[in-house]
């Protein structure tokens, strides 16, 4: 398992790019007799992500693909930047990271195959779950130790949580709470 020996690292991260299909979810595609694409995410990602949001960091989904249950998902997390359907995934980060006024120092992005690998190249700190295609894993700073659809994102966000100085008081303010 690759990991960055430094949280220091991944310090000043402003911005988390994140495929959906093998990141969010398991990479499984389910699909109805209707034909209906169902997909099942993890909550330990969901509240991590929550977490990030709230300690300032932007959370951004870039997919090649779309379904309505990512839709509902991410609306339900409050995502603000959501970009689905896509084939190039840089062009659409440089875009967002213009529009926040950053560079790619401040970025960390997570990808599972080889669309992802020129956004996961380019940003800061690069993060692969260890079921990501074995191309992708030789060239990310991290492999999580759990796997896409199961705590992959959250351990990321704990991560970036911990380097940017948050985690301790966001788990406080629940220690807190029972005392």
């Amino acid at each position: 398992m690759k990991m960055t020996p430094e949280i220091k690292h991944f310090a000043n991260i402003k911005l988390l790019l994140l495929d959906v299909d093998g990141v969010l979810t398991d990479g499984g595609i389910y699909y109805s007799e209707h034909g209906e694409n169902v997909k099942r995410f993890h909550t330990l990602d969901g509240q991590g992500l929550k977490y990030l949001m709230s300690s300032g960091v932007v959370p951004a989904v870039i997919s090649g693909r779309s379904s309505d249950a990512l839709k509902v998902r991410l609306r339900d997390l409050g995502f603000a930047e959501i970009f689905l359907n896509v084939h190039n995934k840089v062009e659409v980060a440089e875009q967002l990271i213009s529009r926040y006024a950053l560079g790619w120092e401040h970025v960390a992005a997570m990808g599972d195959d080889w669309p992802d690998l020129p956004m996961l190249n380019k940003a800061r700190v690069s993060f692969a779950p260890p079921n990501a295609h074995k191309e992708v894993i030789k060239r990310v700073a991290y492999v999580t130790q759990h796997l896409a659809g199961s705590g992959a994102v959250r351990e990321v966000c704990d991560i970036v949580l911990k380097a940017n100085g948050h985690y301790d008081s966001i788990l406080n303010s629940y220690l807190n709470e029972s005392n």
